[in-house]
């Protein structure tokens, strides 16, 4: 077969081949047009919804953002609620840690987040164990005396920490204390009142009539029989009169007194008491004429628990030497009252005016507070200077009122 019968016979063929590619491409065409028409369409609608869900985020962002600020601020006052309660507030973990103590905890106890439980906070801790209500514990350090401890239990949800209030309850057991001391104050008046009417009184008459026998016309063995008698009443006379006056006396009334007048009627009033301790007693002074503005009853009660405080330190017998003198250059009468006893503990030397203290059995220890009391009322004071083994003097100081008469 020719070439050109060969040409001749695949023309119509080609030319089908040439029509059936055309519709084809045409339809592929089309095909994508729709596709890429479609996926245009999701395209913008994807990008909406893009748009939509940003602008939730950024909704969703402010309000958390304000939430966040919110528990900011919420938790900043909490805090500082929490850093200017009066109470502490102590917060430990199951494994014994610390993880919120307020400063007023911190100052109770010292303690810090970063530090353990100081012994004191832990055995306080273990004490309020199991129990339910709130333990009162004398802590006895500078920074509270006494405290309360109120324990609860956190949900399990906060990890089952344990939560303590704690508060300082110093001040109201002071208080607690000045009420039990006033009204201990209050029924020792009341029981003043009683002896100065139901003892004084008497005791004054008993005095009296001791005096009387000891002017009479007495045998010398009686005669000491009424001196003891007049020893024993004085001696009794001034417990009485220390008790009136540490508890209920009212302020002295002053009156321009007579110092070396005072002082000579001092001395007979003690010589029943000396002679009985078996106590020389020696008085020397250039205060004749000269005056204080005094009580003198409440001065002779000074007189009287000094020199009774001597001889009780004087068992053998001993010397009370009672001396006076103006002091020029402070404008100050001075009485010195000495004793040969034992002297002063150096240990005693600041306890020995305060009320209840002593060291000889017997005695309620109120003499020398009542003569600290007396001095204070008169504008003056008393001192001590002994030295152990070698006497104690007290020396008694009075503010001139118009020099000498």
């Amino acid at each position: 077969m020719s070439s050109a019968t060969l040409s001749a016979l695949l023309q119509p063929i080609e030319a089908g081949v040439m029509a059936l590619d055309e519709r084809s491409l045409t339809r592929a065409f089309a095909s994508f047009t729709d596709a890429a028409a479609s996926l245009e369409r999701s395209y913008v609608q994807l990008q909406a919804e893009v748009g939509r869900l940003r602008h939730e985020l950024e909704e969703t962002n402010r309000d958390l953002a304000v939430s966040l600020e919110e528990n900011h601020r919420m938790r900043q006052r909490l805090n500082h609620i929490l850093q200017g309660l009066p109470c502490g507030v102590l917060v430990v973990e199951p494994e014994g840690n610390i993880s919120l103590a307020n400063p007023e905890t911190q100052r109770l106890f010292g303690v810090t987040l970063d530090a353990p439980p100081p012994a004191l906070l832990r055995d306080l801790l273990a004490c309020s164990q199991g129990r339910p209500s709130e333990l009162e514990y004398g802590c006895g350090t500078p920074q509270a005396q006494w405290i309360t401890l109120r324990p609860a239990q956190l949900s399990a949800e906060d990890g089952s920490s344990a939560i303590f209030i704690l508060e300082d309850i110093s001040p109201l057991k002071r208080l607690q204390r000045e009420h039990e001391e006033f009204s201990r104050r209050q029924a020792l008046a009341e029981m003043s009142t009683l002896l100065a009417h139901e003892i004084r009184n008497p005791l004054g008459s008993l005095e009296l009539f001791a005096g009387l026998l000891a002017e009479s016309n007495l045998e010398e063995e009686e005669r000491k029989w009424v001196g003891h008698l007049q020893a024993g009443l004085r001696t009794l006379a001034a417990t009485v009169n220390n008790v009136l006056h540490f508890h209920s006396q009212p302020l002295p009334g002053l009156a321009p007194l007579d110092l070396g007048e005072w002082l000579r009627s001092a001395q007979d009033f003690l010589q029943p008491l000396a002679r009985r301790a078996q106590v020389r007693m020696e008085l020397s002074h250039a205060l004749d004429g000269v005056l204080v503005a005094a009580d003198r009853h409440r001065l002779e009660q000074v007189v009287l628990n000094l020199a009774l405080n001597g001889f009780r330190f004087m068992p053998e017998g001993g010397v009370l030497r009672i001396r006076g003198a103006v002091d020029a250059h402070s404008n100050k009468a001075a009485v010195e009252i000495s004793d040969s006893g034992p002297g002063v503990a150096p240990e005693d030397r600041e306890r020995i005016f305060d009320a209840g203290f002593t060291t000889c059995a017997g005695s309620p220890g109120l003499g020398l507070a009542v003569c600290r009391k007396i001095m204070k009322q008169h504008g003056g004071v008393i001192t001590v200077d002994g030295v152990a083994g070698r006497g104690t003097t007290f020396k008694l100081e009075f503010p001139l009122c118009g020099g000498e008469r």
